[in-house]
């Protein structure tokens, strides 16, 4: 009943926001949209484990992705309401925006909580179609190229996953089930024909590694989050990759614990290797902000995929640091809106004196990268030593050693970039802007909040992440 509401909302919603060209009545649709968020958080919450519409069940997984989708939409709204008034976009283009930034929200909601592989695949389309709608939102040359480049890499990609859906589902007809919702999956798992399921995975798997932003389909990612409003880039840059992990988790539990899950396992963790190692490289020789976080993001979801590779033990740790990554990536990427004000520039080399100039949001910024880089108090400290003590505890000391020297390096390559920022001097004059404080509470509310989960993790979050982890064998 009440996704019910909540669909009919959004559609009226983004119609509404489509269609205005009254700033206020935008505001009050905003408004609108984050209590049906909220109203729809609080309900499942309230209902763990029931059905809706058929296709949608709030099981423990879609739970914690929807909360922390749910947490990031508030300041996500907030700034880009700044973002289009400073300086002020035309009502045209602030219409297209707002309709878009809500229509992704609202699909990736219903992708995190659908139960069926089919509406999955049909929710994280929409996804594509959104974002490359926000992509596009300057209409400059560069950000059409960026849009038409993830528009093709999602459109091979969602081909990819549409013909993994096509193996599943012959697997599970050879063993009498004509349905494609998880649970049946889940059901019939020992009995699955392998050579099916092994080609359903592998396509899967690489349709989804372009919203997760893991080797091969990463580049799809890389150019919309620069390109895009910083906002918007926020959203790319944490919940959609999220939603790849959803649809990778969901596939890959179906298998783990069969002949098919130890293959599964390999090719997880060779793409999460080369997805950290190109990260590295890439890291080594950025010039460019929002792309040197677009990389970082990469690198992150490398750790999460190692993590779900190590059992329960290691899935408990990677959806831990999955949480507290989304939390700490979009407050960065909320903050870069700062650093073009104040320095007109994405480059790191224009930059220098942020101390000075923005005393407050310097701060702020030094706590968001501890954060990001899994530095003491960082929570993702915490759940990458998890993973780390996932790795060692199978024996694997080859991927021990490669993922911590990459990450190492990754670590020196992103503090160069920071410090030089804050704290060395500008190569050339900067006048100095104004900036309220206030526009940078959020993002350090988000940085605490992430140290928090890190230190203390909730009881209810545990439990959530336990009963998700029972999935795999």
């Amino acid at each position: 009943m009440i996704t019910s509401i909540y669909l009919i909302a959004v559609v009226c919603i983004v119609i509404g926001l489509a269609l205005s060209r009254s700033r206020i009545l935008s505001d009050i649709l905003g408004l609108l949209f984050l209590g049906a968020q909220a109203m729809l958080t609080v309900y499942a919450f309230l209902n763990p484990g029931i059905t809706e519409l058929k296709y949608f069940s709030y099981d423990a997984l879609g739970l914690i992705l929807l909360l922390t989708l749910s947490i990031i939409s508030v300041p996500a709204l907030i700034h880009s309401r700044i973002y289009l008034t400073k300086p002020r976009a035309s009502t045209h283009s602030s219409a297209a925006y707002n309709a878009a930034f809500v229509l992704l929200i609202a699909a990736m909601s219903m992708a995190y909580l659908a139960n069926h592989a089919a509406v999955t695949w049909i929710f994280t389309e929409i996804t594509t179609l959104s974002a490359a709608v926000l992509i596009y939102h300057h209409r400059s040359k560069l950000a059409l190229e960026a849009t038409w480049k993830y528009v093709f890499i999602c459109a091979i990609s969602i081909c990819f996953v549409f013909v993994g859906i096509l193996f599943i589902s012959l697997a599970l007809l050879h063993d009498g089930c004509s349905g494609l919702f998880y649970s049946d999956i889940l059901a019939h798992k020992e009995t699955l024909d392998t050579n099916w399921m092994r080609l359903g995975f592998l396509f899967t798997f690489a349709g989804y590694t372009a919203k997760l932003g893991l080797f091969p389909m990463f580049t799809a990612g890389i150019d919309a989050k620069d390109k895009a409003p910083a906002p918007a880039g926020a959203l790319l840059a944490s919940a959609l990759m999220n939603l790849g992990f959803c649809g990778i988790f969901r596939t890959y539990s179906a298998i783990s614990g069969t002949p098919v899950g130890a293959w599964a396992r390999i090719m997880m963790l060779v793409a999460a290797l080369v997805t950290l190692f190109i990260a590295t490289i890439y890291m080594s020789r950025i010039g460019n902000v929002k792309r040197m976080l677009a990389y970082s993001g990469i690198e992150h979801m490398s750790v999460v995929t190692l993590g779900l590779c190590f059992g329960k033990a290691g899935f408990a740790a990677a959806m831990l640091h999955l949480v507290m990554h989304t939390f700490v990536k979009s407050g960065l990427f909320f903050h870069f809106t700062q650093l073009w004000r104040v320095y007109s520039s994405k480059m790191i080399d224009d930059m220098g004196d942020y101390l000075k100039l923005n005393p407050f949001g310097a701060l702020v910024l030094l706590f968001g990268f501890i954060s990001i880089a899994a530095v003491p108090p960082s929570g993702l400290f915490f759940s990458e030593l998890l993973v780390f003590k996932a790795m060692i505890a199978e024996g694997n000391w080859v991927v021990f050693v490669l993922s911590a020297f990459l990450l190492t390096v990754l670590l020196w390559a992103f503090a160069r970039s920071i410090f030089r920022i804050i704290f060395l001097p500008a190569s050339r004059p900067i006048e100095k802007i104004r900036i309220p404080a206030w526009e940078s509470l959020s993002q350090l509310v988000l940085f605490v909040l992430a140290a928090y989960i890190g230190f203390n993790p909730p009881a209810f979050l545990l439990n959530l992440i336990d009963q998700a982890a029972l999935l795999i064998s």
